[in-house]
């Protein structure tokens, strides 16, 4: 994975494995099509419960896109940043992980 790093140094941003992100993009392309389906199901004055279990249907499916993109950045990113002796790496993890398990 390549690290490209504009002028200003604020983004960064990462080449992917073209396989990568195409299994990525379908997973996202899924959760698109679920919340379409709330959105018809609200339409349709479908019954609350059918609607909230799709709700939690679509969390788990960004929980499980979490779970992979964070397994390749830690992999990939993480591992690239610590070889090349960049220690914040692991801060910026910390950080990452407090965010995702609120």
């Amino acid at each position: 994975m390549d690290f490209i790093t504009p002028d200003d140094g604020n983004i960064r941003h990462v080449k992917r494995d073209n396989k990568e992100i195409q299994n990525m993009m379908q997973r996202l392309s899924r959760i698109e099509g679920q919340v379409r389906g709330v959105k018809k199901m609200l339409e349709d004055d479908r019954y609350c419960v059918d609607i909230l279990t799709q709700v939690a249907s679509i969390q788990a499916a960004l929980n499980g896109f979490n779970k992979q993109l964070l397994a390749n950045h830690i992999k990939s990113c993480v591992c690239d940043d610590i070889r090349a002796g960049n220690d914040s790496a692991v801060d910026e993890l910390c950080e990452l992980l407090k965010k995702l398990m609120k």
